[in-house]
């Protein structure tokens, strides 16, 4: 049986690099946001039912992710509804990961809003990655679309960095590369060992 690990951290604390390590170090890694993209893109199974709620955000029979960014932006109050829709489509798409990857040790799971969505609950443990608050800024605000007003958005939705940290049985420091590799498989060596003991 696999070990079920989360990966976490607020928006501009390197996530998506730190999952590529681990990808390299030979672990299947289940990502939330790509699940997102395959269900908003076209034939996606989020686009029909999102088309009846944010009916200005399709377009040519896909989910434009900017055009529903700047609608949830507006109105806040429909990030429920979203929810309600895209989470047990990313459910079931985690399921099937999990049969299909049966064998390997260790599965990660690349989750921004591991804790907010209660993630935790059902992995066996979480990896926070973490960078100083001006490292996070520069990286969020070099994005495509980003203002500061929607950066504070998307970080009143997160929980803080440091109760993420405090919360975690992992943490990746992600400032240097080299030093978040080092961790990573030194992660691996202790979850590995544990394993086989």
């Amino acid at each position: 049986m696999s070990l079920l690990l989360g990966l976490t951290g607020s928006i501009g604390m390197g996530k998506s690099t730190t999952a590529g390590l681990f990808k390299a170090e030979g672990v299947p890694v289940w990502d939330a946001d790509a699940v997102v993209h395959k269900l908003y893109q076209r034939g996606g199974a989020a686009v029909a039912p999102l088309s009846k709620i944010f009916t200005t955000a399709i377009q040519d029979g896909a989910v434009d992710r900017l055009k529903l960014r700047q609608l949830l932006k507006d109105n806040p109050g429909q990030i429920k509804a979203l929810e309600d829709i895209v989470h047990p489509l990313t459910a079931a798409d985690r399921a099937d990961f999990i049969a299909e990857h049966a064998d390997a040790p260790v599965l990660l799971f690349d989750i921004p809003l591991l804790f907010e969505i209660r993630a935790d609950l059902w992995l066996d443990a979480v990896t926070v990655v973490t960078a100083a608050p001006d490292v996070q800024r520069a990286r969020v605000m070099a994005r495509a679309g980003m203002d500061d007003a929607l950066f504070q958005q998307l970080l009143q939705r997160q929980i803080p960095d440091a109760e993420k940290r405090a919360r975690a049985d992992y943490i990746i420091e992600t400032t240097s590369i080299d030093a978040a590799r080092a961790r990573v498989q030194q992660i691996l060596q202790q979850i590995t060992g544990e394993a086989d003991a």
